[in-house]
């Protein structure tokens, strides 16, 4: 692809606007990383400045407390995340660029144009307002990456309601153990789903989800043509959409207080329920803001444009659903696929999502990185699946990226005609919805190392003495507080959960649970998790969740899991299962404990290996040993990662020792 002549990536532009209006020059990134986080409130003060944020009140100041958690953002000021979306319809359409472009396995190609998103977003507004849904409000959703699932989240943010939104691949407890918390007054759900070549009926699934949630008043169903049908619905996405009228053409976006809830996001600990983490209309907006300059993304529409088309592959159970979706927030066109990335079991095809990107004419091209170690795996051809040549970035997520999938991705563009396919390797969380490391278009691209951290983010290795160093594997932390840090968590009293989830072991200073090395050039190289909370290539579930599914089985005494995801090995998740007298581990069983989590949470979370073990190490006051097994199973040695005598039964970890000796099937 021919670039526009000429063009310069938005985080320069960004730098050369510090400069020329407020006379901020930077010798290097570096210096301009420094500066965002030494002067936070010029910084963020600046972004709010340079993107143009709108409120009716002006802010006089951008950091009015920078306690953790419960720093106060640009207080009095007021937004809306669907205005900032629809604020670009007129100009994007005037150009020609549709606002959405989808697709799916059966090759149902649709695009929705700025003006029709826009209508829609309306129609499904005033539905909900005739519903009684107001600010504060909960609506629950069970939809598939399709356009009607945007549109129903603008919609919901448009008036103040609150969004959450789980995947249909979720089996029905998983489900409602997250929207329970919140007690929605409407669902939103789609009656069934086309995924790795099966046609598969939602309905029954659906039923039982307006059965288990009692605050439910209304139930929209979206008809995708896999199913019989849900008698309960109260409407059709459809009907919901079908208005245009005077009050659809007059309708505008409420103006929310800048902390005002947007949606419920889920993240997953090791014990309890899902955290359900709440994330506010101006925190978002602030984000996407920072990490629009960091993945180069803009308006399709502006001079300084590739015409963009971003393309992130995700479930709606991921947070790159989020990212995905924040492409609209930036005035790009996003494109979204439906289905397996894969193909099927029966029919494997690695190629399914570059012949997609192709078809569409993609220019920013994401996944997670278990996604391209797979198409290498799979041998694919990339120049035999279209014309690839628009692709100007690749962006990966979810896992550590390995040298060799890096290096075999940037070989098969250069075949194709690209030399130098930027990487954009990120590592955040759902837990802030944004991201801790990442990007850059003008700084080394070395396969294996993110290359920043990012604008705004005090990001650092601390070691166990609370100390930052460099060039040494630490606890990821970040100092000083970002704006999309969760409001709260829902329902949490006296925010215990929240402090214990994020600050137990460093008071006032966020530890994220991964393990990082800040080099002494600023890249970075993620390790994987450092705490025990699974994450399936970027699908992050807690263990306790994976332990109700498989020990509500007769068969099993007692569980755990662990997950050897680990600086970009494929990820090898184990679970130990400690079964009654008289029963053992034999292919029936394994089986029917892979069925219960795959019917109870998803197919991802199905284990790599099930092992029958003696006992579950404790410690006296019961907890399972996880993070201690995992170091283990990583190479370390076990008097180093477990004190024996605060242990209830220390004499099981031989067995583990010798599992963790044993070769990898």
């Amino acid at each position: 692809m021919k670039n526009p002549a000429p063009y310069t990536p938005l985080i320069r532009l960004y730098q050369q606007w510090l400069e020329q209006r407020h006379g901020l020059a930077f010798d290097n990134y570096d210096a301009l990383w420094r500066w965002s986080v030494t002067d936070q409130e010029a910084f963020w003060m600046s972004l709010w400045e340079h993107d143009a944020i709108d409120s009716p009140v002006p802010p006089t100041v951008a950091l009015a407390n920078a306690s953790m958690p419960g720093a106060q953002w640009f207080p009095g000021t007021q937004v809306n995340y669907a205005q900032r979306v629809l604020r670009h319809a007129d100009a994007a359409h005037r150009a020609g660029h549709p606002a959405i472009i989808s697709d799916n396995e059966l090759g149902e190609a649709r695009e929705l144009s700025w003006p029709e998103l826009k209508r829609q977003v309306a129609s499904f507004a005033l539905t909900l307002r005739e519903m009684g849904v107001g600010r504060g409000d909960r609506v629950a959703a069970y939809l598939p990456n399709v356009p009607e699932t945007i549109v129903a989240f603008l919609a919901c943010a448009s008036i103040g309601a609150i969004w959450s939104v789980c995947a249909p691949d979720m089996g029905t407890q998983a489900v409602t153990d997250r929207f329970q918390q919140i007690a929605p007054r409407v669902l939103i759900a789609a009656d069934g789903v086309y995924y790795a070549g099966k046609s598969i009926d939602r309905a029954d699934t659906v039923t039982a989800l307006r059965t288990s949630l009692p605050s439910v008043e209304k139930l929209i169903v979206l008809q995708l043509g896999h199913s019989r049908g849900v008698r309960e619905a109260d409407l059709t996405f459809a009907q919901a959409t079908a208005r245009d009228d005077q009050a659809v053409r007059d309708f505008e976006p409420e103006w929310l207080p800048f902390d005002q809830p947007l949606w419920v996001v889920y993240s997953s600990g090791t014990t309890g329920l899902p955290k359900p983490l709440v994330h506010g209309h101006g925190g978002i907006i602030m984000i996407v803001a920072a990490i629009g300059k960091h993945n180069d993304i803009g308006p399709s529409y502006a001079a300084n444009s590739f015409g963009e088309r971003f393309h992130w592959y995700s479930s709606t159970g991921w947070i790159m659903w989020n990212t995905q979706l924040s492409g609209l927030l930036d005035g790009a066109t996003i494109c979204l696929f439906d289905g397996s990335p894969g193909g099927s079991k029966e029919a494997p095809d690695w190629t399914v999502l570059w012949r997609f990107a192709a078809r569409h004419k993609v220019t920013y091209f994401g996944a997670g990185a278990a996604f391209y170690a797979n198409c290498m795996k799979a041998g694919i051809d990339l120049p035999a699946c279209g014309d690839l040549t628009r692709i100007r970035a690749l962006g990966s997520t979810g896992s550590p990226l390995s040298e060799d999938v890096q290096r075999w991705g940037t070989e098969q563009f250069e075949r194709i005609g690209t030399p130098g396919i930027w990487w954009n390797n990120l590592s955040g969380g759902t837990d802030f919805a944004g991201i801790f490391v990442g990007g850059h278009r003008e700084l080394p691209n070395e396969p294996g190392v993110l290359q920043c951290r990012q604008i705004g983010h005090a990001v650092e290795a601390w070691n166990e003495q609370g100390q930052s160093v460099v060039g040494e594997v630490g606890e990821l932390v970040c100092t000083k507080p970002v704006p999309s840090m969760p409001l709260f968590f829902w329902g949490d009293q006296g925010n215990a959960r929240y402090l214990s989830s994020y600050f137990d072991v460093y008071p006032g200073v966020w530890r994220h649970g991964d393990w990082i090395k800040v080099n002494e050039d600023g890249g970075c190289v993620i390790f994987g998790r450092s705490d025990a909370t699974i994450n399936r290539h970027g699908l992050r579930m807690g263990t306790s969740e994976i332990y109700a599914a498989v020990e509500a089985l007769p068969e099993v005494l007692d569980s755990m899991v662990i997950d050897l995801e680990y600086l970009g090995r494929p990820s090898r998740m184990v679970l130990f299962v400690v079964l009654r007298e008289g029963f053992t581990l034999d292919a029936t069983l394994t089986a029917r404990i892979q069925g219960a989590i795959k019917t109870a949470l998803s197919p991802r979370f199905i284990p790599d290996d099930i092992l029958q073990a003696p006992e579950v190490p404790r410690t006296l006051s019961g907890k399972k040993q996880e993070v201690p097994i995992k170091k283990l199973f990583l190479g370390q040695p076990i008097d180093k990662v477990v004190n024996r005598d605060a242990m209830a039964n220390a004499h099981c970890l031989s067995w583990y020792v010798e599992q963790a000796a044993a070769p990898q099937a």
